[in-house]
């Protein structure tokens, strides 16, 4: 997890970064849809990378498969979803349909994160007296 861990900084650093580009660099230049789906990409990333960083600590302890999973939807997710629409916006390069494989592998990353809180609760519970 410590390559995780590691994605999840740089993802909030470049999130607040990015955010007050568009803000203070890019608000003259760029119309207000393209600022709005900046912010959009913005606040993705930043929520996601606080989930991530949430996944990375749980990782420590209580290890388990669908927390790999959610960590790694949630990576692949922050890159195809925010990084397509940083990419449209400021390299006019349309990404077609990365978007939304991003948002699907957002949405992957917490039904990862259901299952685990499903699963772990179970396995928790204290065994029934006899």
């Amino acid at each position: 997890m410590r390559s995780e861990l590691m994605f999840a900084a740089l993802a909030g650093l470049s999130a607040v970064a990015m955010g007050a580009f568009a803000a203070h660099g890019l608000k003259a230049s760029l119309p207000a849809e393209s600022l709005a789906v900046l912010q959009t990409a913005v606040q993705y990333q930043l929520w996601h990378a606080l989930a991530l960083l949430w996944v990375c600590q749980r990782q420590v302890t209580h290890p388990g498969r669908s927390l790999r999973v959610a960590a790694a939807c949630f990576v692949g997710g922050i890159l195809c979803f925010s990084g397509s629409l940083y990419l449209l916006i400021l390299a006019h390069w349309p990404m077609g349909i990365i978007t939304p494989i991003g948002g699907l592998l957002l949405i992957a990353g917490w039904a990862a994160l259901l299952y685990h809180g499903a699963t772990s609760l179970n396995a928790s519970k204290p065994a029934p007296r006899p």
